[in-house]
């Protein structure tokens, strides 16, 4: 599959998002881990509409006028982390969750470590607010578009959190 793309300047650095078809399939940070996301050749298309609809909702959301995205998903994983993805749409704007609580919202409070790991490759970041899951000590732990970018999220949103960064066990 061919996906099409576009760059977005954003107050967290340049977008890179990306769509299929008729969906959007990612939102790929600046400086992102080669590999993070596995997707195929991707073309410019800055006038495919799904890409254009995106941005748009997108500057609403960093101008503070927009809380929820109206917005087609594609989202290429396994089945597991398909489950997490689907979870982390339903953290409410300006609120967090834990990947324990994570774990325990699909079913497999055991599973906190993998969904730390899902959550590491969400394709479609801030659609999918992966920024807003934290430690479950209120920390800010690791995210693809790196912790600045979460902090940044995390305020704009009004969410509330312990103000530090972590760096050690990424999961509790």
């Amino acid at each position: 599959m061919t996906y099409t793309c576009i760059t977005l300047a954003s107050p967290v650095g340049k977008l890179k998002l990306v769509a299929n078809d008729s969906r959007l399939a990612a939102i790929l940070w600046e400086n992102d881990k080669p590999g993070r996301v596995r997707l195929g050749p991707m073309n410019e298309a800055p006038d495919n509409p799904v890409l254009l609809r995106t941005a748009q909702q997108l500057r609403e959301y960093f101008a503070g006028t927009r809380r929820t995205f109206e917005l087609d998903l594609d989202f290429a994983g396994t089945e597991f982390q398909k489950k997490v993805w689907m979870a982390l749409l339903t953290i409410p704007f300006g609120q967090t969750r834990s990947y324990s609580q994570i774990a325990e919202q699909i079913g497999n409070p055991s599973a906190v470590r993998a969904v730390g790991a899902a959550n590491g490759r969400n394709p479609i970041s801030i659609i999918a607010p992966c920024h807003r899951v934290i430690g479950v000590s209120g920390k800010l732990t690791g995210f693809a578009g790196g912790l600045e970018a979460k902090e940044h999220l995390l305020t704009l949103e009004g969410c509330e959190w312990s103000g530090s960064i972590k760096t050690g066990d990424l999961w509790d």
